[in-house]
């Protein structure tokens, strides 16, 4: 009530907002109350908010605008504020941003009923023992002023870090998927041997070029069943969120190059700075570096050789 006086007062003055309100609003302010609120120093919650309002915003727009209550509960108690969740909703609301909320749209890759198919190794069981043992693999596509611009992700089941990608003006299997998998596969020190290479029966996927690429590198071809979106389920939901996050929130696009540009970038914040709740709140990143560190304290290298 006081910050609508104040928005108004110039305009009609106290006395006649508060006559006017008084009797539509159920304890609105006497204009004595009014004066004598505005005198009384600002309480230690008001002071609070004027300082976790606008940290708020920020962080919310550094993560692409799309936290929720949960997410930006987590951030914050990352960055040592001392809050709760619901005074993180209170305040996200004081601030005006909320969490992206994703459509339920199922984008299909059309297979080639001709190819031979390997089996499916997974059976929706999206988990692995540490990273590098199971990949999967997807292609979604932006619509651009130019024309369609096609996604292939290559992603890590333990960590959820996006270890290989690329964007490119056609499905053709040795130009989009093929170099989202050598550049996974460079990551990796070009050997795959123990990984499993799971993706759907889209024909780039299932073409000679692509598979005799896998098996090359050592790994093992798995796929799901024709027409079962759940078969792909975590590959396909790391799509939806790209859809989600970034390209419906910062378009409309006008190029190919614009939408690679851009997923750069996101691919960056995703492994790096994005807060997974399959992760326990963790990022990709930060599971990785953990895991390779148990490694270490649980072999610890021969004396001498620690600083080689």
């Amino acid at each position: 009530m006081i910050r609508f006086i104040n928005e108004h007062r110039d305009r009609f003055g106290v006395e006649l907002i508060c006559q006017v309100l008084r009797p539509a609003v159920r304890g609105f302010l006497t204009s004595r109350g009014y004066r004598a609120a505005v005198k009384r120093p600002p309480s230690a919650r008001r002071l609070q908010d004027d300082l976790l309002v606008p940290e708020i915003a920020r962080l919310h727009a550094e993560n692409y605008g799309v936290y929720g209550r949960r997410k930006m509960h987590a951030l914050m108690r990352r960055q040592g504020w001392v809050i709760g969740r619901d005074q993180t909703e209170r305040l996200m609301r004081l601030a005006g941003v909320r969490g992206v909320r994703k459509p339920k749209r199922v984008f299909a890759t059309k297979s080639d009923p001709a190819l031979q198919r390997p089996t499916d190794l997974v059976n929706r069981r999206f988990t692995a023992d540490g990273p590098r043992r199971l990949w999967v693999c997807d292609v979604t596509y932006v619509a651009t002023w130019s024309g369609f611009a096609y996604v292939a992700f290559v992603t890590d089941v333990y960590s959820r870090r996006i270890v290989g990608w690329n964007v490119a003006a056609t499905l053709k299997a040795e130009i989009l998927p093929m170099q989202a998998l050598d550049m996974a596969a460079w990551d990796a020190g070009g050997d795959l041997t123990g990984l499993t290479h799971h993706s759907d029966h889209g024909s780039n996927y299932m073409s000679m070029v692509y598979t005799d690429r896998i098996v090359e590198l050592g790994a093992v071809p798995s796929t799901g069943t024709v027409g079962d979106s759940y078969d792909n389920a975590l590959a396909e939901a790391i799509n939806n969120l790209y859809k989600t996050e970034l390209i419906r929130q910062r378009g409309p696009w006008r190029t190919v190059e614009q939408v690679e540009l851009a997923t750069l970038e996101y691919v960056w914040w995703w492994n790096n700075q994005r807060l997974h709740g399959e992760l326990d709140m963790r990022t990709p990143v930060e599971v990785e570096h953990t895991y390779y560190a148990g490694l270490e304290s649980a072999h610890p290298a021969p004396a001498g050789q620690g600083s080689r």
